[in-house]
């Protein structure tokens, strides 16, 4: 426990805003080009290491004026540096002690296959965890209903790394709130209509249990309300955390006073601006884009994600 107790310490000295542990036995129903036994089999734990996105990173996307401020905190997937150097400083504080760290950084696990297998025994490369299901490991926080990691200090407003190691580390309990609250907001201010209000998927971490929103991939990335193409495009999913759903979850959450990062400021202070499938743009109260965002794709009666 002490060892434990050190790690974290030193990760919040390199600049973590979060850090959890969860015990390899969590990714047991991974399939196993997600598992990180798979990129390294003798890891006993994985250390989730979190950094905060700036509320004033997402400023300008929620006037609708100014999209650079948040493209400085890996907006496409790329090696976070700020991230980076955090995981860094935890592996060799664990290099130091005699055990080894591998450290994972953000990029799309909806990507893989992207080589060939070395042997029939093993998965083709690259192996990328899913790293939001990794941090509900770790007892960080939960996946809402639009799809976001979302943590009781700051939303959906995080980025992740990991860290697998065979240290002997204590895992951490998995948080027992239930931050969503499924209100729905994302999917109900989303004006393409691409996150189902009522199809749902279920997510399953040991006991805990998130209900998710069926999403259309297709149609979020034909949104311009603050989404991004990640470095991928076509094969890795849209980075939506500037997107309006999800400043939409934020505005909900800081609204609930379920946030530990509290402001003096509320976060969405007019009515909002959207465009929507056919690209007609407006601003437009919250209240009335069911009425406005018309049909969710051109041709199809379908509704599914943003």
């Amino acid at each position: 426990m002490d060892f434990t107790k050190k790690v974290k310490e030193v990760a919040r000295a390199a600049g973590a805003d979060l850090v959890g542990i969860a015990p390899i036995e969590r990714f047991k129903d991974q399939p196993e080009h997600n598992h990180p036994s798979a990129i390294f089999p003798a890891g006993k734990a994985v250390i989730v290491i979190g950094k905060r996105i700036p509320r004033g990173a997402l400023r300008g996307i929620e006037e609708g004026t100014n999209w650079h401020s948040f493209t400085l905190f890996g907006y496409n997937n790329l090696d976070d540096a700020w991230v980076t150097e955090t995981c860094y400083n935890v592996c060799m504080f664990l290099e130091d002690n005699g055990w080894e760290g591998v450290p994972i950084f953000p990029h799309p696990h909806e990507v893989w296959p992207q080589g060939i297998a070395v042997a029939p025994d093993r998965p083709a490369p690259n192996v990328i965890p899913n790293f939001d299901f990794a941090a509900v490991a770790a007892g960080l926080g939960e996946i809402g209903y639009g799809g976001f990691f979302l943590t009781p200090q700051f939303g959906p407003r995080q980025r992740l790394g990991l860290i697998i190691t065979d240290a002997p580390l204590v895992g951490d309990e998995l948080y027992k709130g239930n931050l969503c609250g499924d209100c729905r907001q994302c999917a109900i201010v989303c004006p393409l209509g691409a996150i189902s209000e009522e199809e749902t998927e279920e997510l399953v971490c040991e006991n805990k249990k998130m209900i998710v929103g069926k999403r259309r991939e297709d149609i979020c990335r034909k949104c311009q309300n603050g989404a991004f193409a990640n470095r991928y495009h076509e094969r890795g999913n849209t980075e939506r955390r500037a997107a309006l759903c999800a400043r939409t979850c934020i505005v909900a959450l800081e609204r609930a006073g379920k946030l530990e990062n509290v402001f003096a400021n509320p976060f969405r202070k007019r009515s909002l601006w959207a465009v929507n499938i056919w690209g007609e743009a407006g601003e437009i109260e919250e209240k009335e884009i069911a009425t406005w965002k018309g049909c969710a794709d051109p041709g199809s009666t379908a509704q599914g994600g943003d």
